[in-house]
């Protein structure tokens, strides 16, 4: 509980923490780890084959002997598994261990489809650039979230933000350019989450039916507004300009970050900035304060004279015209035209990083690049091993997020008001 003064009067604000780690929670965390490395040890070390795993970091092949790699990832990662279980991380450093724990696995792993693959090195800087374009729509759509369900308002909408984004950013980027459709696809954002915001807010409906009606009836216009127009003559209102790459002076030379990270096109760049911006706004600034005092206690912060509905609608809105930009992306950022469904799902996803990351900036980001990440290794194992059920794969973020929302990771818990409506009395 963090007590904070807004306007000379006291309000009480609930960030959502972890308490001290429990006993259960320790031994749960560390079963997680044990795990990674029993997997490691048993499935991935006897039976991996003599030689030398091969992994391409840049234009560089690193080289070591495959069994001992393995072995000893395994071995480390039990020593965090018996530490965690003994002692635990702590907090602050629990996002640590476990990022490390992860890296220590996936390096084990990609040692061994070096050997068991068609003889090539897993490319290491090609696997993290599709991440990081995989992932953008994913971070935007997550940060919407976040900038909603902080002030008390469920989004489930994200997918119908980003669809109709996609769409306007595809109409608009092909008649007047690649700046109109960025512009196009955030205002599109913006007026789904103005619907949003006057039904949920002005007239108090159930918020999550809400959202998915919102998606259905963004999957019904838009299929509509695509047969109307695009198919009958896309190359008037289909074939927008796809945002070239542009690489950031200085900083694109720097090696393997250089061209990983500034050699990218402006929606990146924005995601980048949004990133930072939301964290610093959310917990550094007044309205920050008062979005986090009408998401735990509108009642408290109305009798301070903040006017709670109408910062939900504008944060609402808001977050909804950067759903809208992550929509954006799929057209003039990526594929370069409109089709049904774009999106396919990739709002639900943000959903759940946001959950996963527990409705903060940081832990959305992080968790929308996990989700990204597994795709990317998807395809790239697809290549490497293509006799390999990479589908299964695909769902272990998946399979990760309900063990974090069931309470594996420590306590997951919503703004105290997300999803109430509040009626003036």
């Amino acid at each position: 509980m963090t007590d904070t003064t807004v306007d000379s009067t006291e309000v009480v604000v609930h960030d959502v923490v972890d308490s001290s780690l429990s006993r259960r929670t320790r031994l749960a965390r560390g079963g997680v780890y044990a795990a990674l490395g029993l997997v490691v040890l048993l499935a991935l070390g006897l039976t991996v084959g003599s030689g030398n795993a091969r992994i391409a970091v840049s234009t560089h092949v690193l080289s070591v002997n495959g069994r001992a790699l393995i072995f000893a990832l395994g071995a480390v990662l039990l020593v965090i598994a018996g530490y965690e279980a003994a002692r635990g991380f702590g907090r602050r450093l629990t996002p640590y261990a476990a990022g490390a724990a992860g890296l220590l696995f996936m390096v084990a792993f990609l040692g061994w489809v070096s050997l068991h693959g068609l003889q090539r090195a897993p490319d290491v800087q090609g696997l993290l650039t599709n991440t990081i374009s995989l992932s953008v729509p994913l971070i935007l759509g997550a940060l919407a979230g976040v900038a909603c369900e902080r002030s008390g308002v469920i989004n489930v909408a994200i997918e119908g933000q980003m669809l109709s984004g996609a769409w306007a950013a595809a109409f608009f980027g092909t008649l007047y350019g690649g700046w109109a459709g960025i512009v196009g696809g955030v205002a599109a954002g913006a007026v789904v989450g103005l619907l949003l915001a006057l039904f949920a807010i002005r007239f108090l409906v159930n918020q999550v039916v809400l959202g998915v009606v919102i998606n259905v009836l963004a999957i019904g216009l838009t299929g509509f507004l695509y047969d109307a127009f695009m198919t009958t003559n896309p190359g008037k209102y289909n074939q927008p300009s796809v945002l070239q790459p542009w690489n950031v002076p200085l900083l694109s030379h720097i090696p393997f970050l250089g061209p990983l990270l500034f050699q990218a096109n402006v929606v990146v760049y924005l995601t980048y900035v949004l990133v930072i911006a939301v964290d610093i706004v959310l917990f550094r600034t007044r309205w920050g304060l008062r979005t986090r005092a009408v998401g735990e206690h509108p009642r408290a912060a109305d009798t301070i004279g903040v006017k709670v509905n109408m910062l939900r609608f504008r944060n609402v809105i808001v977050g909804s015209a950067i759903a809208g930009l992550g929509g954006a992306y799929f057209t003039i950022g990526s594929v370069g035209q409109f089709t049904k469904n774009i999106t396919s799902g990739n709002g639900y996803i943000a959903l759940a990083a946001l959950i996963f990351g527990r409705w903060s900036p940081r832990g959305a980001t992080a968790a929308a690049l996990l989700f990204g990440f597994a795709s990317a290794l998807n395809t790239e194992l697809s290549i490497l091993l293509p006799s390999a059920p990479t589908d299964l794969l695909g769902t272990l973020p998946y399979v990760a997020t309900v063990i974090a929302v069931a309470g594996l990771v420590g306590a997951v818990r919503a703004p105290a008001a997300d999803g109430e409506p509040y009626v003036k009395q």
